[in-house]
């Protein structure tokens, strides 16, 4: 039994955690609002704050919505950092800027810690199902330590590289998963607009080259109208903004990467920042002046 300390106890960070206790480990356990029942009836110990965290683990995850926040976990007055001691490993699996990673794990290792960046994919969904897809940047060794805690997570667990990569992959990652929900809405929209039944489309498409996770999961929430999170669209907003920031910065262009933004922003600006980035499919149907499922207009 290790003692592992938690920090970010959200959509995400709750069912992960829960998947750490129930693998034998002790938890240290923080966040904004206090722990769910789920977690501290099974053993989880609230701490009072992320300092309180760092004193009492050996490991200590981060999971929080970006940047900014991280950065706040780590270095606040009564953060993560004024807790650690030598010898023990800060791991963020949130989502956040490649640059600044690497400047987190600087600090952090200046204190004779070690550090992962350890973003995931996979959702709600897999993270309740311990199935998630875990992108690793750090030292093999460090990765060797934390890798059976990743292993209670996930499934496609991948050292990438160095500090940082894990951060790269992921932002990676949300370009596909953002073109990928496009092409799902413009199939079934395409379909529905003709008079074809979208869900049967949907059927039929999961038997051909043209099925992906997305199609299944995405494709029905699109034909079912269901729309809450999931992983919402303010969220990939942030990840394609650090896809296009880092785009330019290398002097590339990733055309359909922005044109997925503006369809995000466009749904944004309907009040759409909460809704799961399936919805980015509604943007299209203002557009297409059709709602997947509607009878078509004569």
């Amino acid at each position: 039994m290790s003692k592992i300390g938690f920090v970010g106890l959200g959509i995400m960070g709750t069912p992960m955690a829960a998947h750490l206790i129930a693998g034998g480990h002790q938890l240290f356990l923080y966040d904004l609002r206090p722990p769910k029942p789920e977690l501290t009836d099974k053993g989880g110990i609230a701490c009072a704050s992320a300092k309180e965290v760092a004193e009492k683990s050996e490991i200590v995850i981060v999971m929080v919505p970006d940047t900014p926040d991280v950065g706040a976990a780590l270095f606040a007055e009564s953060g993560i950092a004024a807790g650690l001691s030598k010898g023990k490993i800060v791991v963020d699996m949130s989502s956040i800027s490649p640059i600044e990673t690497k400047a987190y794990a600087a600090k952090i290792e200046a204190l004779g810690c070690d550090y992962l960046d350890a973003p995931v994919s996979g959702g709600e969904v897999g993270a309740m199902q311990a199935s998630l897809t875990i992108m690793v940047g750090g030292k093999p060794a460090v990765f060797e330590t934390v890798k059976p805690l990743f292993e209670l997570m996930g499934k496609n667990i991948t050292l990438v590289g160095d500090i940082g990569a894990g951060q790269t992959c992921k932002v990676a990652n949300q370009i596909i998963v953002a073109l990928t929900i496009e092409a799902v809405g413009e199939a079934l929209l395409f379909a529905s607009k003709a008079g074809a039944d979208p869900a049967k489309v949907r059927q039929a498409l999961m038997g051909g080259f043209a099925n992906s996770r997305i199609l299944e999961l995405h494709g029905d929430r699109m034909v079912k109208r269901t729309f809450d999170p999931g992983f919402r669209i303010e969220l990939h907003q942030k990840d394609l903004n650090l896809a296009l920031s880092a785009a330019r910065a290398m002097g590339m262009s990733l055309p359909n990467t922005a044109t997925a933004q503006e369809l995000f922003n466009a749904c944004a600006a309907r009040g759409g920042s909460k809704w799961d980035h399936s919805a980015m499919v509604r943007a299209l149907e203002l557009l297409a002046d059709h709602e997947i499922g509607q009878t078509p207009k004569a």
